[in-house]
């Protein structure tokens, strides 16, 4: 089973109850809702596609920080959605353990029954040429989760270093949804 257009949907309902004043950041995906685009697949350019991201917290209140590869930018662990994926908080795992080795049974996550991430980014990926990818929009819904373990296992493949980071360094509207949930003293 992969996710469904009508899950990204709820989901965003469910985001967007928490944050009533990010609806207008929102057009963008609302628009390819809408329009019927195929935001589960990786290869849906017209607008762009969703991807699941993970906000990692550990014990000390820093956030686990990826060097991506072909980016070449510091960004969290997460990536494309796949066709087995059943869930967008699933893919979230599954991009987390892919990414730096940290398995989803050690991972602390928000309750089953809550589908909500803890931030909804949207942002542009320039053209790859070499993968005949247009630039296109990444609609990344970012779901936060603790860690008492913090051994870190690269993929090499898609990512070249890590960090635990503090929360300062994060965007501000990022941190401060994440500060809550956060060790005191961070």
């Amino acid at each position: 089973m992969t996710v469904t257009q009508p899950e990204i949907r709820y989901v965003l309902s469910r985001y967007l109850e928490r944050h009533p004043d990010e609806a207008d950041d929102m057009a963008l995906l609302f628009h390819a809702l809408n329009e019927g685009h195929a935001l589960a697949s990786r290869k849906e350019f017209r607008t762009g596609h969703v991807t699941a991201g993970a906000a990692v917290v550990d014990p000390q209140g820093r956030v686990l920080m990826i060097r991506h590869k072909t980016l070449d930018r510091w960004l969290l662990p997460g990536g494309h959605l796949e066709p087995e994926d059943q869930s967008l908080l699933g893919a979230s795992l599954r991009e987390l353990e892919e990414e730096t080795g940290i398995p989803w049974q050690q991972v602390v996550s928000p309750p089953a029954h809550d589908v909500t991430p803890a931030d909804i980014d949207i942002h542009k990926i320039p053209a790859n040429p070499a993968k005949d990818e247009p630039e296109h929009h990444h609609f990344d819904f970012r779901y936060a989760h603790w860690v008492e373990d913090t051994d870190v296992r690269l993929q090499l493949d898609e990512v070249t270093d890590f960090a635990w980071r503090p929360l300062s360094d994060l965007p501000s509207n990022l941190a401060r949804k994440l500060a809550p949930v956060a060790p005191s003293g961070s």
